[in-house]
């Protein structure tokens, strides 16, 4: 599965547990009529992937989509964890040129009349 978009943040490595389990995660903003913020994590020697990409960057990620069932000790109340895993990142050269393309949506176009 892939997903597109603009990286709005990436976060810094986190190191967890006695085997040193990596993570990392970045903000991505999809692209179209309704663009939504996703949080997609990468994981041990992919963390490093993101070394490559600033805030900003027009990217491609192929992802797996995980889930899991945590049950609460006291209440034994079942719920549902879901993870955007990521584990290819790379330039979306589509994006970058057409967002070079067209005009910002907020930024003024003026036009030029004058004969001279």
């Amino acid at each position: 599965m892939e997903i597109t978009g603009r990286i709005k943040k990436i976060n810094s490595t986190q190191t967890r547990g006695a085997n040193n389990f990596r993570t990392r995660s970045m903000w991505l903003v999809t692209s179209g009529k309704y663009p939504q913020t996703l949080q997609v994590e990468f994981t041990q020697d992919k963390v490093n992937l993101l070394n490559s990409f600033t805030e900003g960057s027009f990217v491609r990620t192929a992802i797996n989509l995980r889930g899991r069932e945590w049950q609460n000790p006291k209440t034994n109340e079942v719920k549902v964890f879901n993870t955007i895993e990521g584990w290819k990142l790379e330039d979306d050269v589509e994006q970058v040129s057409a967002s070079q393309q067209s005009p910002d949506r907020n930024e003024k176009v003026f036009e030029d009349n004058n004969p001279f």
